[in-house]
């Protein structure tokens, strides 16, 4: 298992936060490759629910016009906007903006992104559910 740090450059997700916007091959047991205009940071990572699952909790900040490519997640993504606004069309749900003080939900394997985050940096925290040892996102 990697120590705390080893996790701090995963993001969701937009979104997931994602941060998902994570659309990389990257396990959610190393970390993925730095996104232009994405900052993320693990607050908590943890063994479970279940096992074969981790809980991790990342922040994340998305620059002004950054298009968060579309990807999926082993598992489901709750969110929770801190700061700004984004639009994110998840597959089989109508396409909706979030603003700050609202949450979202990504469904398991949900193909998902993120777009029109306005002239604001966007900020949002996301708890993955996911499988151990499998990427954390991956493109759709």
């Amino acid at each position: 298992m990697l120590t705390r740090r080893g996790f701090g450059r995963i993001a969701s997700c937009a979104l997931c936060a994602t941060a998902g916007f994570l659309a990389t091959d990257a396990s959610a047991q190393s970390p993925p490759s730095p996104t232009s205009g994405v900052r993320r940071k693990v607050l908590s990572q943890v063994e479970g629910p279940t096992p074969g699952y981790v809980t991790i909790i990342v922040e994340a900040e998305v620059d002004p016009g950054v298009l968060v490519a579309r990807h999926t997640h082993p598992g489901v993504e709750s969110g929770y906007i801190l700061d700004g606004a984004i639009e994110i069309p998840i597959e089989g749900q109508a396409t909706r903006t979030y603003k700050a003080g609202e949450a979202f939900q990504v469904p398991p394997n949900t193909p998902h992104a993120g777009a029109r985050n306005g002239d604001r940096t966007l900020r949002f925290t996301s708890t993955y559910i996911v499988e151990k040892d499998k990427p954390l996102a991956s493109p759709a």
